[in-house]
């Protein structure tokens, strides 16, 4: 048989990266990335409102064209990795012929969210309306725009008494970033929006649903994935939240309740067919499967080798972590985590997300905004924090600097760095906000581990992870577990083909299952961080610290912190680890 191919679209936070994957063994053959050219760096903000985070649609669809254009036009001319292997071969290749474009038999897209967009009646953005294009409330609402943290607050209120069913799954917390919140919080600021769009659409969702050509929102092919973290969607009590649930928030908000989706649908099925006229934009064939849409997170973990007992870490501009368990054995509720949703990661498991809102941001921060540095200084910074020993700059920060997502789910918590002196050094302060990431990294692993989620092994992917060895080995030390790389540089994209790559099928050159499909298309690297004994040692002193600060400061009920001691307690650890 000749060679199959997959295209897997990511769209990230700031752009979208196209991949041309080979179904044989999941290396890309040729990728391209787009910027999103609105906003700053892609996002359209507000100086007068941190917590607004918006995106242009229009560049998602011309990411989709150029992203593409450009990963197929790399393909066919021999990309070096094709000819001679590299860290994206699962095994060696034995693929010698040429690419053509007919034999990319499927497409897959992963995107970020709760993202979700606006849309008229023909299935178009409001946003590509001129009336609407300098609205903000018109525009895609970021999965980082934060400014629903009231709506949130009552939606979970109000669950809590009249349906705590709908907040089961989901961790007993209802978050600003996700879907209800943003719709009714452009309801309550932006009414003309409101009454102006047919329905929302996720942006996981609406990828596909261009590619389809789809232009009545109705027929449009929704994804469990975003519906079951995000939407307080579940079959077990008829799909989204009930009119009188709605009603109880806002009227108008159950009204919008049927135009949106009465199902939400599996990974394993195809969300449309490529509409000849994005075949002949893209030189493709018409009617090859577009696979269904999910979040970059949950793609992420499947091109990272996903499965029962691996948790799966995803480290960029914040972090999320994506284990499976088996449909066939049961499984409680984790309080405080983004949700345990049958099917939203691959068939025949639940997918339990958790994550943190600020990793690579909360670094970007202090680099960019405070030390008013460019890229190169975060390699300096690593350089130098290396060589401190844990503990002895006397420092513990929480990493709250977009608030809290796992387990306190509260976007109003801000950021602390405590144990400052007259000497403290900005390497000091860089270090201690990847110590705290990391022992909220651990915040999560043992509340996983406390309710009966099974941790065998982390795999870790992401720019971080592949940058940044201090930042991993940190990890490894707080974590007190191997922290492993998976082997692709790019897994939701990976993850994207490989969803396509089974909506596709056997019959045509892919996958019949997600398990099928990981077994060839995906890798671990060779290279791996284990914990240091004697680091470990001082991390496992200094996590109870940063549990005083997360408890009290979080308001999780019985929390004691000593905070008089504190500050001491942290010199005292200082002046015993600083010394040689």
């Amino acid at each position: 048989m000749k060679p199959t191919y997959v295209i897997g679209l990511d769209y990230g936070t700031n752009s979208v990266r196209a991949a041309v994957v080979s179904c044989a063994d999941g290396r890309s053959v040729g990728t391209h990335v787009c910027d999103y050219p609105s906003g700053e760096r892609g996002v359209i903000l507000d100086a007068g409102d941190p917590h607004l985070a918006r995106q242009n649609p229009a560049d998602y669809v011309e990411g989709l064209r150029v992203a593409t254009a450009g990963a197929l036009a790399e393909a066919e001319g021999g990309d070096s990795s094709r000819r001679s292997g590299s860290a994206e071969s699962g095994s060696g290749s034995t693929e010698d012929a040429p690419f053509s474009r007919d034999q990319v038999i499927a497409i897959g897209v992963d995107t970020t969210g709760s993202t979700p967009i606006p849309v008229d009646a023909r299935c178009r953005p409001l946003a590509f309306d001129p009336k609407w294009l300098a609205n903000p409330a018109a525009h895609a609402w970021l999965w980082k725009d934060h400014t629903a943290a009231e709506e949130a607050a009552t939606i979970t209120e109000i669950a809590q008494e009249h349906a705590p069913e709908y907040l089961a799954p989901i961790g007993g917390t209802y978050s600003s970033e996700w879907f209800w919140s943003k719709v009714w919080h452009c309801l309550n600021v932006a009414p003309d929006v409101f009454d102006a769009a047919a329905t929302w659409v996720e942006l996981a969702d609406f990828v596909p649903a261009v590619l389809a050509g789809v232009t009545d929102p109705r027929t449009i092919f929704r994804c469990v994935c975003a519906a079951g973290h995000k939407a307080m969607y579940s079959r077990e009590w008829g799909g989204l939240p009930s009119e009188e649930f709605l009603a109880r928030l806002d009227p108008r908000l159950a009204a919008l309740r049927g135009r949106l989706y009465d199902e939400a649908h599996p990974p394993h099925l195809p969300a449309g067919r490529l509409s000849p006229e994005w075949a002949d934009q893209l030189g493709l064939r018409a009617g090859i499967p577009v696979a269904m849409g999910g979040f970059d997170a949950h793609y992420g973990a499947v091109g990272a080798g996903v499965a029962p007992g691996t948790l799966v870490k995803i480290i960029g501009t914040s972090t999320c972590d994506i284990t499976v368990a088996p449909t066939s054995e049961p499984i409680g509720n984790v309080p405080g985590i983004c949700g345990i949703v049958d099917g939203s990661v691959m068939t025949g498991y639940y997918g339990i997300e958790a994550g943190q809102s600020a990793v690579g941001d909360l670094l970007h921060w202090w680099v960019d905004s405070v030390c008013d540095g460019d890229d190169t200084l975060h390699g300096r910074l690593s350089d130098e924090a290396a060589r401190l020993r844990p503990g002895a700059s006397g420092l513990l920060a929480l990493d709250w600097n977009n608030g809290n997502r796992t387990v306190l789910v509260d976007p109003r918590l801000t950021g602390l760095i405590l144990g400052q002196t007259l000497h403290t050094n900005r390497a000091e302060v860089y270090r201690a906000l990847i110590e705290s990431t990391a022992f909220g990294a651990r915040v999560i692993v043992e509340r996983l581990a406390k309710c009966g989620v099974p941790i065998d092994r982390i795999v870790c992917c992401g720019g971080i992870a592949a940058k940044n060895d201090l930042f991993m080995q940190i990890y490894a030390d707080v974590l007190g577990r191997p922290m492993l790389l998976a082997g692709s540089s790019q897994t939701p994209a990976l993850g994207a083909a490989i969803s396509a790559a089974v909506a596709a099928g056997d019959g045509a050159g892919g996958y019949s299952t997600f398990e099928e499909a990981q077994a060839r298309m995906t890798t671990l690297r060779d290279e791996r961080f284990n914990p240091d004994p004697r680091a470990q040692a001082v991390y496992d002193e200094l996590f109870p610290m940063y549990r005083e600060l997360h408890d009290s400061f979080g308001g999780v009920p019985g929390a004691e912190a000593d905070f008089p001691s504190l500050m001491k307690r942290l010199l005292a650890l200082r002046d015993r680890t600083g010394k040689p």
